[in-house]
């Protein structure tokens, strides 16, 4: 049977396991412990593992040291032209030094919409409506480096500020997209009248071009017709040249004939008959046929004495 002195010891084995259980800690990744003891900071933990004194140390305060993310609700501001509107930021931070976001100040994330609020008041009071509403970066710019600055003794680094949402007024609302409609219209009619000008003037260009390929063609229809023309006329130049030759070279052939040897009595009577035929050519002119055909024939053979003679 146990005694009492053994179960004693055992009850201060287990209060001495559990006790030095408490005392190791394990600080994660991208986390910090703030380390209070007897009430006054002692020191900040790190990842890995650590002991803490038992009872007169503790762990004030666990922060995370990952980049985070504050929605804040719509502020209503004021422009520089008297227009309210209400806008709605986004600020992505993170804590660069856990001593002072615990002592810095009470309630950091509160802090930091308030100020997120004023300087939003003061950047967007010198700015007008139109400006405010195409100069997010610049206000994103000057509100970053604002909040960075005021919120540096608390251990604070603000990375980026976004405004998320510009909700201006109603009645601008209403203006505004009035003012995009119509300026969708204008850019419509602008570009239904840029696609009718190309249109029309595809349309001449191809009106244009037709005009010349008619021209072109009616020109080379042109050309060959009078080289058609000119080439029938060279050849019916050449065949009455050829026919005039011929006829002089017949006329020649006769004349040689009649040189070289005696014409007969019918040689005779054609050339009486071709003289006759000449000689009726003449409009004024009588010709009285013998009723003699012997009388042509001598008259004929009178005639070729004669030129003989003259030769």
């Amino acid at each position: 049977m146990d005694s009492p002195l053994t179960w004693l010891v055992i009850i201060l084995v287990f209060i001495a396991i559990i006790i030095i259980c408490s005392t190791i800690k394990i600080v994660p990744q991208a986390h910090a412990y703030v380390i209070e003891r007897l009430g006054t900071y002692c020191g900040t933990w790190s990842v890995g593992l650590h002991m803490k004194m038992p009872i007169i140390d503790k762990i004030a305060r666990r922060v995370t040291l990952k980049e985070q993310v504050v929605d804040f609700a719509p502020q209503p501001v004021i422009t520089k032209d008297n227009v309210t509107m209400r806008i709605d930021t986004v600020v992505f931070f993170q804590i660069t030094d856990p001593k002072l976001f615990c002592y810095g100040v009470e309630n950091p994330i509160m802090a930091i919409e308030n100020l997120t609020a004023t300087t939003l008041r003061n950047i967007i009071g010198d700015l007008e409506l139109d400006q405010t509403l195409t100069s997010r970066e610049t206000i994103n710019t000057k509100m970053r480096a604002t909040l960075d600055e005021a919120t540096d003794p608390w251990g604070i680094k603000v990375n980026r500020v976004e405004l998320k949402n510009i909700i201006p007024p109603a009645a601008i609302q209403d203006a505004m997209e009035k003012q995009m409609k119509a300026e969708r219209e204008r850019r419509e009619q602008i570009l239904k009248a840029e696609g009718e000008k190309k249109s029309a003037i595809l349309i001449a260009e191809g009106n244009k071009q037709s005009v010349i390929l008619e021209a072109e063609a009616e020109k080379q229809s042109q050309i060959l017709r009078a080289e058609a023309k000119k080439e029938a006329t060279i050849r019916e130049a050449e065949g009455q040249a050829q026919a005039i030759l011929a006829v002089q070279q017949a006329n020649a052939d006769s004349i040689r004939l009649l040189n070289e040897s005696a014409p007969s009595n019918q040689v005779l009577t054609i050339k009486s008959l071709e003289a006759f035929a000449k000689a009726a050519d003449g409009k004024s002119t009588k010709i009285i046929i013998p009723s003699d055909i012997q009388g042509v024939a001598g008259l004929a053979t009178s005639l070729s004495e004669l030129v003989k003679t003259e030769k």
